[in-house]
């Protein structure tokens, strides 16, 4: 290997369709042995074709041009699959987004780790069991070296892009393209992961980092390149890019930052006098695995119409079992749930399906929501049907009415999916949720795939919604700053456990219990180095 592990030059894609336009456009960058190159830019970009590209992955059909691009002196442009498997894994390690998607439902964790170690021969046989373990203690996850046999869904969000990060170095690469690797984790589990990033970088690894999160890139990155329509509009030094930014698209992403937002939000609304629609009254719910036991225990919420409550805590903290039991989608163990004084909780799904239009989800993972065959429309006609509407022409007008009102041209009602960025699933996500006319909007990290801009307008989107339509919003989230530009009072959980609740700012400014002071301090501590906290409104 050299000492410039990936040189890419001129690198353009284009993919068939009828007005073809490249996806990548005369791209040129380079990561040498010990730095770590961060490429950011909205949905659509181009962040993921360009990995796509680096690793002769693009779909058939895409025409892929470069005067160079080359992976450790390999020239890749004229490679054989074969070739390419001998080089993707050994020299080069991706870790994608998704871990839940990337990660083979049929397998046990201790199969996904130890694939790599047996494709490209590692080490020994006899050696793979302690490698694992190593591995696993790289990744901050030593407690889960007991729990090989167990399978994806059985872990955490976090545990799980953990669990793709150790796969992913497991064939000691030394190249490794990291394509959103924080995005699912919370702030502590994303502190140690970009601790190992600085580790890797110190021990002569290249990293090529794509991402949304600005703060990653502060912390990381030595150089950075922004990506905008396919081309490289801005490039240089990371502090000189993000603290003194000269393209226009690189200052409206420093702009749509949630801590330079407004907050706390304005016109809280007054729940003095009025009942709440929603009410958690001390349920516990609790999973046992092997020796692990995790859930919720003896939790109780709130919420009133036109309020945003905010749920934040690490990955197992029991976020997601509180959102599903709210959604009366998984029965608490002990404690009750009510909607609008009714039970919610112990009571027959035929009794509680009338009602489940009241309350509707957003979920984070929109591409694994959606049927990828479904256009847009026929994604909204299911819950509109749903809701008794007579004919087509009605239906219609109703998505029209629907796709405007998450700012979405009508137009877009026959793409499907795959065909949508990221910022505009999530719309469609909205859209699909608003067609019942929900009282209540359960979020689970609705935003974090997104990038910064598409972030601030979904938050702002949710914000009007609220307002103008008295839906109450219940927001799980990892992201503390995101909680703070939307949510009226948040509620922080550790270990099951909601160990402080109380408005929003308050918490953020004046935390009481030990833990939130613990997770302010890591989310700060991940902006250190650089003065781009005060850029981010950090306190």
């Amino acid at each position: 290997m050299t000492d410039t592990l990936l040189d890419i030059a001129d690198l353009t894609v284009t993919y068939p369709t009828r007005t073809p336009r490249p996806a990548l456009d005369g791209v040129s960058l380079s990561v040498a042995a010990g730095e770590c190159v961060a490429v950011v830019g909205r949905s659509g970009s181009g962040k993921s074709t360009l990995v796509k590209a680096t690793l002769g992955l693009t779909t058939p059909g895409a025409a892929v041009t470069a005067s160079t691009l080359s992976i450790g002196g390999t020239d890749t442009r004229a490679l054989r699959p074969r070739d390419w498997n001998r080089l993707r894994g050994r020299h080069v390690g991706l870790v994608l987004q998704d871990a839940l998607v990337s990660l083979d439902p049929l397998r046990t964790i201790g199969c996904e780790i130890t694939e790599p170690l047996r494709t490209h021969r590692v080490i020994p046989r006899e050696q793979r069991d302690a490698e694992v373990a190593a591995l696993l203690g790289r990744v901050h996850l030593p407690h889960l070296t007991g729990r090989l046999h167990h399978y994806p869904h059985q872990l955490s969000g976090g545990e799980r892009q953990r669990v793709l990060i150790a796969s992913a170095l497991a064939a000691r690469p030394q190249l490794i393209i990291a394509d959103e690797p924080t995005t699912a984790l919370d702030v502590t589990a994303q502190a140690g992961i970009l601790d190992l990033l600085r580790e890797l970088r110190t021990h002569g690894h290249g990293i090529l980092l794509i991402t949304h999160d600005l703060a990653v890139v502060d912390t990381v990155a030595d150089r950075v390149l922004v990506l905008h329509d396919g081309a490289v509009v801005e490039h240089g030094n990371t502090r000189e890019v993000l603290h003194h930014p000269q393209h226009p698209v690189t200052r409206d992403l420093l702009d749509a930052i949630p801590g330079r937002r407004p907050h706390p939000p304005t016109g809280i609304p007054d729940t003095t006098d009025t009942a709440p629609v929603l009410v958690l009254d001390r349920v516990s719910k609790t999973y046992t695995t092997g020796s692990d036991t995790r859930g919720v225990v003896e939790t109780s919420l709130h919420l009133h119409a036109g309020e945003a409550v905010g749920v934040v805590g690490e990955s197992g903290s029991g976020k997601s079992t509180l959102a599903l039991i709210a959604l009366g989608l998984l029965e608490p163990d002990t404690g009750t749930v009510t909607l609008h004084g009714q039970p919610w909780s112990g009571i027959a799904e035929r009794r509680r399906r009338p009602h489940r239009r009241r309350i509707q989800l957003i979920d984070q993972d929109t591409l694994a929501a959606f049927d990828p065959r479904h256009t847009v429309r026929r994604i909204l006609t299911e819950p509109l049907r749903a809701t008794g509407l007579p004919d087509r022409t009605t239906i219609d007008t109703r998505i029209t009415e629907l796709l405007e009102q998450v700012g979405l041209d009508p137009a877009l009602a026959r793409s499907r999916p795959r065909h949508l960025s990221g910022g505009q699933r999530q719309r469609v996500a909205i859209a699909r949720a608003l067609a019942t006319e929900p009282e209540i909007l359960v979020c689970d990290e609705p935003v974090s795939a997104l990038d910064l801009i598409s972030q601030a307008a979904i938050l702002d989107l949710l914000d009007d919604l609220r307002r103008s339509t008295g839906v109450a919003v219940l927001f799980i989230s990892h992201d503390l700053a995101v909680v703070r530009r939307l949510c009226d009072r948040t509620a922080v959980m550790r270990g099951g456990v909601v160990v402080e609740t109380g408005p929003t700012e308050q918490l953020w400014t004046k935390p009481q219990h030990p833990y939130t002071r613990v997770l302010l301090a890591n989310r700060l501590h991940t902006r250190t180095g650089t003065d781009l906290s005060a850029v981010l409104g950090a306190t």
